[in-house]
């Protein structure tokens, strides 16, 4: 038996904690009854409901897309662009990208349809670190750098402290390679961040998510993650540990 919330979760219909707030709004069913009580416990006999919609139990699925630039981190596009989960036809489950990469943005995504785990890798508090490497206009210098990594005051708030390393230079063209480490996810953060000290990017990778990242793969390639990085990456972000 599992916690009503956790089986919606699981199917892919909204997180956990989205899950709650449509069984305490009288939203859910389940053997045709309406349930508002968060602590029900079901069976895979059990017939669940959400807004009237049978839920259909899938399998969990756990990918990793080596998201190539113009793409849009979504499941459909209102202008036709090319989606994220255009590159998984053999997909038969409703899955999703956790979080999101900028159309002009390649790099390491993660997609799912499994709520739960998406909702606690994308909370803040749960810090799960990404690393991008960036080009940038301009060699900033290092009392910039400093900014960079006391937090960044931007319109929607000051960033948390980042880890920064300037790995190369090209003083003939005037441009850099920065590697940035931060565990917040708001929109278009890093390219906000190094636009903010003067150096706007020229192009944006993320080439790791916690302890995953791009090895093997070339652009516009997946694979399935291994039930152990799924465990990891569970424990890493309830624990608050990178690995």
């Amino acid at each position: 038996m599992e916690r009503l919330q956790k089986v919606i979760a699981h199917a892919g219909i909204a997180s956990r904690r989205k899950a709650e707030e449509l069984i305490l709004e009288g939203k859910v069913k389940v053997n045709g009854k309406v349930v508002k009580e968060l602590g029900i416990k079901v069976t895979d006999q059990d017939r669940v409901e959400v807004e009237g919609i049978p839920l259909e139990r899938e399998e969990p699925v756990y990918l990793l897309l080596y998201k190539p630039t113009g793409v849009i981190s979504a499941v459909k596009d209102d202008k036709g662009r090319k989606v994220v989960t255009d590159f998984f036809p053999y997909i038969k489950q409703r899955i999703y990208p956790i979080g999101r990469l900028d159309y002009d943005t390649s790099g390491v995504l993660l997609l799912t349809n499994d709520g739960e785990f998406a909702n606690i890798l994308m909370h803040p508090k749960y810090e799960v670190e990404k690393s991008y490497v960036a080009k940038v206009k301009g060699i900033p210098t290092r009392e910039k750098v400093r900014q960079l990594e006391r937090g960044i005051h931007l319109e929607d708030g000051k960033t948390a402290p980042a880890h920064v390393k300037v790995l190369s230079v090209d003083k003939k063209k005037g441009t850099c390679i920065v590697e940035l480490k931060i565990h917040e996810g708001r929109n278009r953060q890093v390219r906000r961040m190094l636009e903010a000290i003067g150096h706007p990017v020229m192009k944006l990778k993320r080439e790791r998510f916690a302890f995953l990242n791009l090895s093997g793969l070339a652009t516009g390639d997946s694979r399935e993650l291994t039930p152990h990085e799924v465990k990891q990456l569970r424990a890493l972000a309830q624990h608050g540990k990178q690995a």
